[in-house]
């Protein structure tokens, strides 16, 4: 019997700056005519304050052998450094050459219902919602759409208020 254990890193974030990090997976190929090539999940972690910094440990509960593919969000004042890393082994490598990533702020005067999106079945998405000045993550309203048998999800947005929206894509 093999027993698969998780690995840890930790990060500190000076005062001020908030880190989020999403791990990336590929979908399985038998989902890939039907759902995106790429999925996010979100690391979960412990927070340490340590003077006015705070240490982030994070958690990879399935490590892989050929590493686990890495994003990673700081939020800073009217501003995100993003970047990108593996977990390989007990190392975290993060890039010297940024990878170019596309993302949109959302914005709105209204209250609106941010576009519709498909899960995959383990509940998995491609695309996340991040409130710049928490760090926390938009839930989406999930729902199941019996037309096309999918779980799907709608995120709500607060008027007059930014937003960071990433989707990890092929090329």
């Amino acid at each position: 019997m093999e027993i698969t254990q998780g690995k840890h890193f930790s990060i500190t974030d000076p005062k001020g700056i908030n880190t989020v990090i999403y791990q990336v997976n590929k979908t399985k190929k038998e989902y890939l005519d039907r759902y995106p090539k790429y999925t996010l999940e979100r690391l979960d972690f412990t927070s340490e304050l340590r003077g006015e910094s705070t240490r982030k440990t994070y958690f990879v509960d399935e490590p892989i052998p050929e590493g686990n593919q890495l994003v990673i969000f700081s939020f800073g004042k009217e501003k995100v450094v993003i970047n990108n890393g593996i977990l390989i082994g007990d190392q975290v490598k993060i890039s010297k050459k940024p990878i170019p990533f596309k993302f949109d702020t959302l914005y709105s005067e209204e209250e609106i219902e941010f576009k519709e999106f498909n899960y995959t079945p383990n509940l998995k998405r491609a695309i996340s919602i991040i409130d710049p000045e928490t760090g926390e993550e938009v839930k989406p309203r999930l729902y199941f759409d019996e037309k096309t048998n999918e779980v799907k999800g709608k995120c709500k947005l607060k008027p007059y208020k930014s937003y960071f929206a990433f989707e990890i894509r092929e090329k």
